[in-house]
């Protein structure tokens, strides 16, 4: 009987062990955090029902104001009888892309276009919250709802598949989905295709994650980031509407002047150094 009780008792510390090393095998990771609030967190949820609820009273106070208009640098001439239009990035705007920042997080990846390609090939992006109802609201006011994305052109047809099984509108005979290199020039900044979509749409509102879904000065210094911002301080919950990430975005890059050659601890040490910090108790 004793023996046994040992033998239990010897089952159960293994089992313990086991289980401390397994928690200890978990590395430390700048993406923990960031990763799990916008997976698992009501707040994220809620966050984004309150943008896309927002929205849907900016589209109304946009359809009755001729005037109107969210892209200022690009629409040009006599904008005010063209049809509307509202411009949305994709990626952590419409769709939530957190199994591939889950999948680099347990596997000690980092992203290529390699991996980033093939995930949009797998069409497994979920509908951010209130995001399919938002755009089904602004296609039933005959406003073209306009997907600007920075996934390459390669990946439109799959973008396409997936979010058209997730219901946003696809805008019927009309190609709405602007790539990343579908043009010549139209690279990662997108000034070039909301100029495009200005031509011929009044844009009444733009949505995006990242600074640069609304200006193409977005990897600038970060004082200079802050100018810019503050000059548009106007349009922030008008015109622009921003979906939170704190995932990746050029925040990420601005504190260490977006020159991704740097070792990570290079780029960890400029991020510590740019934090603004309590000098503590006297």
């Amino acid at each position: 009987m004793i023996a046994r009780k040992f033998l239990v008792l010897g089952t159960v510390l293994a089992a313990l062990s086991t289980g401390i090393a397994r928690a200890q095998e978990v590395a430390p990771s700048d993406m923990l955090l960031a990763t799990l609030w916008t997976q698992r967190s009501v707040e994220y949820r809620g966050n984004a029902l309150t943008v896309f609820a927002l929205a849907k009273i900016r589209l109304d106070q946009a359809l009755a104001d001729k005037n109107w208009t969210a892209a200022p640098g690009e629409q040009k001439g006599d904008y005010q009888n063209l049809p509307p239009a509202v411009v949305l990035d994709v990626d952590e705007t419409l769709v939530d892309n957190s199994l591939y920042q889950v999948w680099m997080l347990k596997n000690n990846q980092t992203f290529s276009t390699k991996t980033w390609n093939q995930f949009c090939a797998a069409q497994v992006s979920l509908a951010i919250p209130g995001a399919v109802e938002f755009t089904k609201y602004a296609d039933s006011k005959g406003v073209k709802v306009v997907y600007l994305s920075n996934r390459d052109a390669v990946t439109e047809r799959d973008t396409r598949d997936n979010m058209q099984r997730l219901g946003f509108p696809m805008g019927g005979n009309v190609d709405k989905f602007l790539m990343q290199n579908e043009q010549k020039d139209w690279g990662s900044k997108k000034g070039t295709r909301r100029a495009f979509i200005a031509k011929d749409y009044r844009i009444l509102l733009e949505f995006g994650d990242n600074f640069g879904d609304f200006d193409d000065r977005y990897s600038s210094s970060e004082a200079d980031r802050m100018k810019f911002f503050d000059e548009n301080k106007e349009r922030w919950g008008r015109e622009w509407l921003v979906l939170a990430n704190p995932t990746y975005g050029s925040f990420d890059a601005a504190p260490f002047g977006f020159d991704y050659k740097k070792s990570d601890a290079d780029k960890r040490k400029a991020k510590w150094d740019a934090l603004e910090g309590w000098a503590g108790p006297k």
